[in-house]
């Protein structure tokens, strides 16, 4: 019986990501990565005013949302966003 070649796997590689939210107590993140689970994945913060989280992800774009103390919020830094079902605009971040 003949072999069957797989397909090349895509290696996930570690993303920090990071966010000035100076105001937040609690800063949560979710998006196409966590099926949009509501309850995403818990920042952890510096000290100062970022926000950060490291994730492992394949290469690929991702639309993504913040939740800082249980509001949906955008991310100020981001420079790609894409309209939303919801009348608001995801963020896309982008593994390479």
């Amino acid at each position: 019986m003949p072999k069957v070649k797989e397909a090349p796997r895509v290696r996930a590689k570690k993303v920090r990501y990071s966010v000035r939210l100076p105001h937040a107590d609690e800063v949560i993140l979710t998006g196409e990565f966590l099926n949009w689970n509501p309850d995403g994945v818990p920042l952890h913060h510096d000290g100062n005013d970022q926000w950060y989280v490291t994730l492992e992800l394949p290469p690929g774009d991702y639309q993504y949302r913040l939740r800082a103390d249980g509001a949906w919020v955008d991310d100020p830094e981001a420079t790609r966003r894409v309209d939303n079902p919801f009348g608001t605009q995801n963020c896309v971040l982008t593994v390479e």
